[in-house]
């Protein structure tokens, strides 16, 4: 196929396209690499659904460019799965904090070394918490709950408001509601993940968990408020349509699929450094003992 005689519209799709392909490049490296160095099966199977992340985005968002007419419901379902996954995403981020950790929330497993630290709470939360709490097998539990809360309420919110918009009864001020909600329980879950690491920053710390971290942050930052920028360029007129067989917010959609999709690449690349293989590969310990031999 001659690139020269393509119109906008093959051309976008070809290179989203390529955008695709070179995301699920980079994370079938990454997996094959962490699948041949199966080491630690509780902390890898965590790594590898987080990585997953990229390519499932950059996949949702290429069939969303692909049916780029397709209805509100469709589009609602396309953002559902994304939104879903970044649940279940920041759960096993924390099960994987856990795990460097060597707690174990299920055998009541503790280290000694980390029991009665304090944690202190901020506002909004000093209205459900005492400000400094200290650290034991019950806010452990505690902080897992605020973070599996919205594994739970991210689907179900999505079932609800699909089957609504099929049969027509999802008013604005309904989708508002399920905004906030939504809102409040990702902020949540959020919330007790930067607890979490701001308590055990020290112990964390060879472990990159900050670099961890950004790279799901990143993800969704950019998918949310690009969405926000789209949508006010939009309503600006900035954003206009030229086709009569495509409307403003179609544009909108297009727009912020193939930005997904030029993303994902860069994330892809991104967990390469933040996920390494080497813990797991025997480099880390090689090198640890050149260190000491020197």
């Amino acid at each position: 196929m001659d690139i020269s005689t393509m119109d906008p519209g093959q051309l976008t799709h070809f290179g989203s396209a390529f955008c695709v392909m070179l995301t699920m490049h980079f994370t079938v490296q990454l997996l094959s690499q962490h699948l041949f160095y199966w080491k630690n099966p509780k902390e890898q199977k965590a790594i590898i659904i987080i990585i997953l992340m990229a390519p499932i985005y950059a996949i949702d968002s290429f069939v969303g460019l692909l049916d780029v007419q397709g209805s509100k419901a469709f589009f609602m379902l396309l953002d559902s799965i994304k939104e879903c996954y970044e649940a279940l995403v920041i759960a096993k981020f924390l099960a994987l904090m856990y795990s460097y950790l060597n707690i174990s929330i299920s055998k009541n497993i503790v280290p000694d070394g980390i029991k009665g630290r304090e944690i202190h709470h901020s506002f909004p939360m000093t209205f459900f918490q005492p400000h400094v709490v200290r650290l034991d097998h019950r806010t452990l539990k505690l902080l897992k709950y605020w973070t599996w809360q919205f594994v739970i309420i991210r689907p179900l919110c999505s079932v609800l408001m699909i089957t609504l918009q099929l049969l027509g009864m999802y008013p604005s001020w309904l989708s508002w509601t399920f905004t906030i909600i939504l809102n409040i329980s990702a902020s949540l879950a959020l919330y007790s993940l930067v607890l979490f690491y701001h308590v055990f920053a020290k112990e964390l710390e060879p472990h990159k968990p900050l670099a961890k971290f950004l790279c799901i942050k990143g993800i969704v930052f950019f998918c949310f408020w690009q969405g926000v920028v789209l949508e006010v360029l939009a309503a600006m007129g900035v954003i206009r349509s030229h086709h009569f067989w495509l409307d403003v917010e179609h544009i909108e959609e297009a727009i912020q699929n193939v930005l997904i999709c030029l993303e994902m690449v860069v994330f892809s690349v991104l967990h390469q450094y933040a996920y390494h293989v080497a813990p797991y590969s025997g480099e880390v310990e090689s090198m640890m003992k050149n260190k000491k031999k020197e």
